[in-house]
């Protein structure tokens, strides 16, 4: 409890500091960002994130040892921006890294950062009793040393050509101090994971469940003041109402606009819109194992052929114009376009509605006097559940339930409230799943989403429970390639084996497309996390509202 009323006492205090600063003026620095968003955040506590949401906010408060530059180069060190690290030496046999520490760089409670924290920070990523799903993108880390108070040292099983975006970028580093004191499963159910204390260029306000995130300018940072003085997110309850905040005026910022939206956008003078290339792939996830008995394989989806079928039924060409006009394009797998690894011309589960219904009369589901395929008693019917936030994904299920239902398969949906949504997938209590990732640059992203070792019940985020030892094997030999060179084609035999296994029906390979008023300066997007460059934004002091001065409008 001291921890969380001492991080009150500080956000309170910064919330006076900023504001003065705020009046001095500055052409150039300053103004709040309004996001608004149909989803809150499931954590702000890194080692739990699974949501967009959430990585969007926890990125502002805590800081990496170092980040991708813009090209998204994985391979090596090469491009690399320096943030609590501020330098780094290779040792000789590539197997261990020793990472420097600014010494300027400070928690949000004034405390240093020290190499312990890094050590402490491996350790609570790897806890099982944490089931951290960004836990199976570390495994290659052996372990973390503490040389002296300002170099922690990371020793890796082997060399691999992502051994250095593993430990510098894959984890946000937190205070041993204040995360520490408590045992892993106390600390999981604890409120100190609700109120963040991190070392990032903005300080954690406050997070009103279903309502409000807040953030502020960490005026002293080590890495300079962020130029915005404060963001906030405001949650709805539905993609219409968050939409609606940004077409009346009442938020700046709407990252999922959809094509009807754009066309409003066009119409409203202060606003534009902005696309890049996306990081989002959607799909229709099969569960394959038995929701009810997870030993067990799903009576319908743990047959690769009959997803195989379900998959010629879907017309995905058609399903993604519908839905998405220009703003989006097929999926071609676990993948985007939009990585330097992705193959266009793998190929795909063809659209083959009368090949569909062959195969499955050869697998023994006939149809009946009812319209309806059955086998053995059973009807070939499942639920999909959709989350309640994203109407594309919703009207992609409308339109595969009509495409289903001409071959006598019945689909049903469900729409769930977002975070029910998320705690079903994340005990694998569904049929299937109106599904979509957020990649980030990672290469090995892959075995986190797919990966065998990430299906086990109520860990990881392999939610379908997807498990093939020949994927695995061909994945980690991609992982292994030198350069990327000789990493792509191994990345396309790997993802040629997905394809045939049918895990997921993969419906679009969305571009990113942003709406925003237009007094808001965007100095940079980078395409994996739009919201990485948060802190560089700002608002010209001649062109600040009301809600630009802090304290005013009830935040």
């Amino acid at each position: 409890m001291k921890i969380v009323w001492r991080s009150v006492l500080l956000c309170a205090a910064l919330t006076a500091c900023a504001g003065s600063e705020t009046e001095k003026g500055n052409g150039t620095t300053g103004g709040t960002l309004v996001i608004t968003t149909s989803a809150d955040a499931d954590y702000l506590f890194p080692p739990l994130i699974a949501s967009s949401q959430g990585q969007e906010t926890t990125d502002q408060l805590f800081d990496r040892l170092a980040d991708l530059g813009d090209r998204l180069n994985v391979i090596g060190d090469e491009g690399f921006v320096p943030h609590l690290a501020e330098r780094w030496d290779w040792a000789p046999d590539s197997l261990s890294i020793v990472f420097h520490l600014n010494p300027r760089a400070r928690w949000h409670d004034g405390t240093s950062v020290r190499a312990s924290d890094v050590r402490f920070t491996h350790r609570l990523y790897m806890d099982p009793a944490m089931a951290s799903p960004a836990a199976p993108l570390l495994t290659d880390i052996d372990s973390v040393s503490v040389r002296d108070s300002l170099t922690p040292v990371i020793w890796f099983k082997h060399r691999s050509t992502h051994q250095f975006f593993d430990a510098a970028a894959q984890m946000l580093i937190m205070p041993e101090h204040v995360y520490g004191a408590l045992p892993v499963k106390t600390l999981i159910a604890s409120d100190v994971i609700r109120h963040p204390v991190g070392s990032g260029r903005f300080r954690f306000v406050r997070w009103v469940p279903g309502s409000t995130i807040e953030i502020v300018a960490d005026t002293t940072n080590y890495q300079g003041r962020a130029k915005l003085d404060r963001v906030i997110w405001t949650i709805s309850p539905d993609f219409t109402a968050a939409v609606t905040k940004l077409l009346t005026g009442e938020a700046d910022l709407f990252e999922a606009m959809r094509s009807e939206n754009v066309a409003a956008a066009a119409r409203i003078p202060t606003l534009r819109v902005t696309t890049y290339p996306g990081f989002v792939y959607g799909f229709l996830l099969f569960n394959l194992r038995d929701p009810k008995v997870h030993e067990r394989p799903h009576p319908i989806f743990g047959n690769a052929a009959v997803r195989r079928a379900l998959t010629m039924a879907v017309d995905r060409v058609a399903i993604v114009k519908n839905v998405f006009d220009s703003l989006a394009a097929p999926g071609i797998g676990p993948e985007v376009r939009a990585q330097p690894t992705s193959d266009t011309t793998l190929a795909q589960i063809p659209y083959d509605p009368a090949g569909a219904a062959r195969l499955l009369d050869s697998l023994g589901w006939r149809l009946g006097s009812d319209g309806m395929r059955h086998k053995g008693g059973q009807v070939l019917a499942f639920t999909v559940i959709t989350p309640a936030s994203s109407k594309n994904r919703a009207r992609c299920a409308v339109l595969m339930q009509e495409q289903l239902k001409t071959i006598g398969v019945r689909m049903d949906i469900q729409t769930l409230e977002t975070n029910a949504f998320i705690r079903q997938e994340s005990v694998h209590d569904f049929d299937a799943a109106m599904h979509a990732w957020s990649l980030d640059a990672s290469l090995q992203g892959v075995k986190q989403i797919w990966g065998t070792a990430a299906g086990t019940t109520n860990t990881g985020t392999n939610y379908g429970s997807y498990a093939s030892s020949v994927f695995d094997a061909q994945i980690d030999s991609a992982l292994a390639a030198p350069t990327l060179a000789k990493a792509k084609p191994l990345f396309s035999h790997a993802y040629r084996t997905m394809l045939d296994d049918a895990p997921a029906i993969w419906l679009y390979d969305a571009k990113g497309v942003i709406g925003v008023q237009k007094r808001v300066r965007i100095t940079s997007i980078r395409p994996d996390s739009w919201w990485i460059h948060l802190a560089d934004w700002y608002i010209p002091a001649g062109e600040r509202i009301g809600r630009d001065r802090l304290g005013l409008g009830g935040h």
